[in-house]
């Protein structure tokens, strides 16, 4: 029996530990690659996509040389998404007289077309609905799947502008970035990837659900449809959302360890790569390898948290088998605990959301990981802005050391003065304020409102999750909460959209500031910020204001539950 235990861990840990070496082994060629997109030099690629570019440019009208203020790019994010999302709810409510609706479903109501609308307009992909129940094919591929491509292309850009700004260049012309980031970076990798997901065995199909005949004569419903290339782009865009209700928990959207392992990879090849892409443009790649470390480093305490959780089971179950057994609930058995720790641990530190597993059935260390992955943003983070989101670490690391040794703090050789610390500030404030106010109104009213299946420690979890989900534009769910209500689609959706635009806009502001000013020379007394010690203390700023922000609600809910558990129940 032990060998046996021992011969599961041993193989759980060499899956975790295969899959992070293959996601540092590809870090430094793909960040290489997005730095000579986005700076204009020549790949591999130019000889197709330069002409579809151009005629791109042509029709639209972009003058893709044309350089933005950070408000001009701001107001082109805004306006573009706007268009976007008015046309992709006026998709979702008419889906009943479109095109390509094998099984003859109606429109959505008004609320929960909205709320998916925000969801996947930003980059979210929240779902409080089964997509095979409730959505066509025409509007899982040409409204969702649409706007995977380019709220996952709006997120790059602006990471890409805000790396522009702060290492001294302007901020870049925002159509041209979204176009890029879509030709270039989403398609090829979407292409690439969807045909190998397509060989795994996931299906590509416009026909409608098979109908078949069960071993005891019962007539049984599949629901299938154009999976691959939705899945694909799902993964690599950071979106989340399930082309089925359960997700990548589906054998039809994940169907076996190498997809796992393909879409596992996906989820954080670009938000890991973008870091390195930033030490190619501020031309000081030492400081990109830390700052990866820093963050690998938290990333895998976490992994191992959860993971330690998830193998060693639940207490109040392993007396009744007479043994230690892993926590299989809400599991596949194709992935096991280790896979499906590592995912759900991977998809909230990159603010994907697809889940492979029930995170409503984690064990308390692995609620206790992905809140806190949640309420950081930054291991590794959304896409792009997640790099943005942990570079303002960086500089509040900067401005915290320059006043505890007198001087003006500075980055890159730009000061940092008041402006930039303001922003900085709304970015970060603005998370908690998304998170925190409507769970205190959902609490204030539990018995209207909460929609809460597991009541006590369990609950508030469920509730904080959805709401941090929200918020960081993650969209996976402690799916015991009730929450397809009139209720959790506004409310959610206001976290939504006050997680998204606020810190977009700042971020654009304030990288737009930092690059109008004047390189300050380095001297003797300069604060190195491509150091371990530094390094450290931007870690160390990190888990502090994590932990002053949050460490209530942790207290509340997985911890609370974790000494509940371990005490008989």
């Amino acid at each position: 029996m032990y060998w046996e235990l021992f011969y599961f861990m041993l193989q759980g840990w060499i899956q975790i530990a295969l899959t992070l070496l293959i996601v540092i082994a590809t870090t430094p060629s793909f960040g290489r690659y997005m730095a000579k997109v986005f700076m204009g030099e020549r790949t591999l690629l130019d000889p197709v996509i330069t002409p579809i570019e151009r005629a791109i440019y042509g029709f639209s009208g972009v003058r893709s040389q044309d350089e933005m203020t950070g408000w001009q790019y701001a107001k082109a994010v805004l306006y573009n998404n706007l268009v976007m999302g008015i046309l992709v709810y006026l998709m979702l409510m008419t889906q009943g007289w479109l095109p390509l609706n094998p099984t003859g479903l109606g429109a959505p109501s008004w609320d929960l077309a909205l709320h998916t609308t925000l969801s996947f307009l930003t980059n979210t992909d929240q779902q409080h609905y089964s997509g095979e129940t409730t959505l066509s094919y025409a509007s899982q591929t040409f409204a969702l799947g649409f706007l995977m491509f380019t709220s996952a292309a709006t997120g790059l850009s602006v990471g890409i502008a805000f790396i522009r700004g702060l290492t001294g260049r302007p901020l870049g012309n925002f159509y041209t970035d979204l176009t890029r980031s879509i030709t270039r970076i989403l398609l090829p990798m979407s292409i690439i990837g969807g045909l190998l997901l397509i060989l795994a065995g996931v299906p590509e199909t416009l026909a409608g659900p098979a109908t078949a005949t069960t071993l005891e004569g019962a007539t049984q419903v599949i629901a299938r449809g154009p999976v691959a290339h939705f899945e694909i782009i799902k993964q690599i865009g950071e979106n989340g959302g399930g082309f089925f209700g359960i997700n990548s928990a589906h054998p039809f959207e994940n169907p076996n360890g190498f997809s796992n392992l393909l879409e596992t990879w996906a989820m954080i090849s670009i938000p890991s790569a973008l870091i390195y892409t930033y030490g190619v443009f501020a031309n000081n790649r030492k400081q990109a390898w830390l700052v990866f470390w820093m963050v690998f480093v938290i990333f895998v305490i976490l992994v191992g948290i959860a993971a330690v959780g998830e193998f060693q089971g639940n207490p109040l179950v392993n007396p009744l088998l007479e043994r230690q057994q892993p926590n299989l609930e809400g599991k596949e058995v194709r992935f096991g605990w280790a896979q499906t720790a590592l995912w759900a641990v991977m998809t909230t530190a990159t603010m994907c959301g697809a889940v492979n597993g029930m995170h409503d059935s984690l064990m308390p260390p692995g609620g206790f990981a992905t809140l806190f992955n949640m309420f950081l943003q930054i291991i590794w983070g959304g896409q792009g802005t997640g790099t943005a989101y942990l570079f303002i670490y960086l500089i509040l690391a900067v401005f915290l050391t320059g006043l505890m040794v007198g001087r003006t703090p500075e980055f890159l050789g730009r000061k940092i003065e008041k402006k930039e610390i303001v922003l900085a500030s709304v970015i970060l404030l603005v998370h908690p304020f998304a998170i925190l106010i409507p769970w205190a109104i959902v609490f204030g009213f539990p018995d209207t409102l909460s929609g809460i299946s597991n009541p006590g420690f369990h609950g508030v979890s469920q509730v904080v999750y959805e709401y941090a989900s929200a918020a960081a534009n993650n969209g996976s769910g402690f799916e015991g909460l009730g929450d397809a209500t009139l209720w959790w689609n506004l409310s959610t959706s206001i976290s939504i959209l006050a997680g998204r635009y606020i810190p977009i806009i700042a971020l654009l502001l304030l990288a737009d500031s930092v690059s109008r000013k004047q390189a300050v020379p380095m001297t003797s007394g300069t604060l190195r910020t491509d150091t371990k010690l530094f390094t450290g203390v931007t870690g160390g700023v990190i888990l502090i204001l994590g932990a002053l922000s949050f460490f209530p609600v942790l207290v509340l809910g997985p911890l609370a539950e974790a000494f509940q558990i371990a005490r008989g129940g």
